[in-house]
Parts: C-alpha cells; sequence; structure tokens
C-alpha cells in the first residue's frame, strides 16, 4: 500500500503551499493565508472578523494581523458592525474584488490544465475521492491539528 503521508507530502509541495506566497497580481504579493481570506470574505456577504477566522481556524489575535495588512494593501475593508462597534465586518474593496478575480482565474487554469491529463471518469474520480476526504476530515476528532 502506498504511503498516504507521502501522497500529501507530494501534493502539498505541488500546490505550492510551502511557498512563502502563493499569488502575485501585478505589484500585490499574497501569502497563502491572505488568498484564503479573501476567498472566504468573497464567498460571504460582509462576514464578521470572527467568522472568517473560525472558518479558516486561525486564532483572532494572528487573524487580526493578517487583516491590519490587507487593510494596509487596500485589499480589504473592516467596518465596525452599527449596533455593536465591537464586531467588525469585512468586505473586498474594488482591488481585493480584483485581485480575487485574477487568483480564482489561476486556479482554475491551473486545475483545468491538471485535469486534461486525465480521463472525464478519472477526473470525476478524484473530486469525488476528494469531497469524500473532506466530509471524513470534517468529522475526525483531530483534524486540523498534529496528534502530540
Amino acid at each position: 500500500m502506498e504511503n498516504p503521508r507521502e501522497l500529501f507530502q507530494v501534493m502539498t509541495r505541488r500546490f505550492g503551499f510551502l511557498n512563502k506566497n502563493c499569488c502575485q497580481i501585478g505589484d500585490t504579493e499574497l501569502s497563502i493565508v491572505q488568498s484564503h481570506i479573501i476567498y472566504e470574505i468573497l464567498k460571504k456577504d460582509t462576514p464578521s472578523m470572527q467568522q472568517i477566522a473560525e472558518i479558516l481556524g486561525m486564532d483572532i489575535t494572528t487573524f487580526s494581523r493578517q487583516i491590519q495588512t490587507l487593510v494596509k494593501m487596500e485589499l480589504v475593508s473592516k467596518t465596525p458592525l452599527p449596533r455593536d462597534r465591537r464586531v467588525y465586518q469585512l468586505s473586498l474593496t474594488a482591488q481585493g474584488n480584483y485581485v480575487a478575480a485574477k487568483i480564482d482565474a489561476e486556479m482554475n487554469q491551473y486545475l483545468t490544465e491538471v485535469f486534461s491529463h486525465m480521463s472525464d471518469s478519472e477526473r470525476d474520480m478524484v473530486i469525488s475521492a476528494i469531497k469524500l476526504l473532506n466530509e471524513a476530515m470534517s468529522k475526525s476528532t483531530v483534524c486540523c491539528k498534529p496528534l502530540s
């Protein structure tokens, strides 16, 4: 049997998850974490900072620093909720939406190219297996943290 950890190690490297920066759009360089934050903000309608931090499994302090960087880069807006000024809502600026669209296009182009080396049934099987793995990971009691 193949070593599953080795398979994930190789896939992680090929996706570039170990790279310091994942994306460069014009003069804007983003880390993988920042790219994930932008993606999640785009998917939600003015989410709170806490919502996105929870989705990404980040502690709020680390997340807050990332948001401050994205605000300084003029990609994200952070607005206090009128009824509770302790809660901040996040949204993408026009530049943030542009960067999100470019990253999305690049990722879709990359995945299309990767899947072009497979038959339709192989592609469907891989996507189905990824869904199955994601579902199993969501039920795991140790998911997303290394075993001690």
